[in-house]
């Protein structure tokens, strides 16, 4: 069995983030190969979100200690808790370093002896800078586009407008305060023929709240629900023609960027912020611009506009690029290779090396000499 364990006291909602596309399809995945899986959720009983995924298996336990009782393989996600496990367990680093002084003390103590793994090459850089360790104990397993992405219909634009999307979270590292300042820059909000829709994804929480009201009453753009199936967030990006990923880089890097590759496999344009892992989220689709410059977002959407429909081949090249299959795949080889030496043994065996008992020192016996002079003969020639 392989356990994820989602946060502690944390529902694992529908539709919102990265890291629960991620978790939800790679369960999904591995229960489609037969291989046994499961969501486990802490704290919460049945209601930890479960009726938003009725196809997968879920597991509730009442205290985070419980994780110890669990066999096979388990693998943390996102949050670095300090419990002790059958066999040495996993963590998923999904989001940036922290920079809040108590948030970086907690993740240093849970990482040291885990078996990490990141979700892009910057991901793993940066976290192996953070925790003084070599890049190459860190393990790169990229997240995905489920099928749907790529299998879904395109829909044409009935009025020759170009349709731009904000699919990532209400809240301020997704850059839609970004956003919301393009909007009235001369080139954008002078071109009758772009509009603009965004999602509720985050509304649940209180800034997403605030967030949404906002762009509710913002002339420019439309908020339509949130998407809480694959299915219904592909339907959605193949009605559109350019999906932007303004994201903060001020306090917040993406780590990957799973709306970018989704967009992609959907027959979209992208525009994201040079920041992170939205780089390496490229697959023949997407216009880098500067991070947190509206000025910088508004030409690098009139570029995307320019350059015209994203090809279908192009799209057809992008959909076999970072699938669910891939993913899975490279997460189970780096559960089967040998695991790295974790920063907690190193210091166990340098603490050990430290209190162990001086050795005592050997003094070299020196070779008898005779008095000069003798002429003793060598013991086998006596007589």
């Amino acid at each position: 069995m392989i356990s994820f364990i989602w946060s502690p006291g944390n529902r694992l909602p529908a539709g919102t983030g990265g890291s629960e596309n991620y978790t939800v399809g790679q369960v999904r995945e591995l229960n489609r190969r037969g291989v046994a899986a499961q969501v486990v959720t802490i704290g919460l009983g049945v209601d930890d979100g479960r009726e938003g995924f009725t196809d997968l298996p879920f597991l509730s336990l009442a205290t985070l200690a419980e994780v110890g009782g669990l066999d096979g393989t388990v693998v943390f996600v996102n949050e670095p808790h300090v419990v002790a496990t059958k066999e040495p367990a996993f963590l998923i680093l999904h989001n940036p370093p922290p920079i809040r002084a108590h948030e970086r003390a907690f993740a240093v103590d849970g990482t040291r002896d885990r078996t990490l793994i990141a979700t892009s090459r910057y991901a793993a850089t940066t976290w192996a800078r953070f925790l003084d360790v070599d890049v190459a104990t860190i393990s790169v397993v990229y997240p995905f586009a489920e099928p749907c992405f790529a299998d879904v219909p395109r829909v044409e634009s009935a009025d020759g407008t170009t349709r731009v999307l904000y699919a990532g979270r209400l809240s301020p590292e997704k850059g839609v305060y970004t956003l919301l300042s393009m909007l009235h820059i001369d080139v954008i909000d002078a071109d009758t023929d772009l509009l603009f829709t965004a999602t509720a994804a985050g509304s649940d929480k209180p800034q997403g709240r605030i967030i949404e009201q906002m762009l509710g009453v913002h002339p420019g753009i439309s908020v339509v629900p949130s998407c809480t199936t694959p299915e219904s967030m592909a339907a959605l990006m193949a009605a559109h023609d350019v999906v932007v990923m303004p994201s903060n880089s001020q306090y917040w890097h993406e780590t990957f960027g799973i709306v970018s590759i989704e967009a992609q496999h959907a027959g979209c344009r992208v525009v994201a912020s040079d920041d992170g892992g939205l780089p390496e989220t490229d697959c023949g689709g997407v216009m880098l611009v500067a991070p947190d410059d509206a000025e910088a977002l508004a030409w690098g959407l009139r570029e995307a506009v320019g350059s015209g429909p994203l090809p279908p081949e192009t799209r057809r090249e992008a959909g076999a690029m970072f699938t669910v299959a891939q993913s899975v795949d490279a997460l189970l080889e780096v559960f089967a290779r040998p695991r790295p030496i974790s920063p907690a043994t190193i210091v166990r065996q340098l603490e050990e090396l430290i209190a162990a008992p001086a050795a005592e020192a050997v003094r070299p016996v020196p070779p008898r000499v005779e008095p000069r002079g003798s002429t003793s003969a060598p013991a086998t020639m006596r007589t």
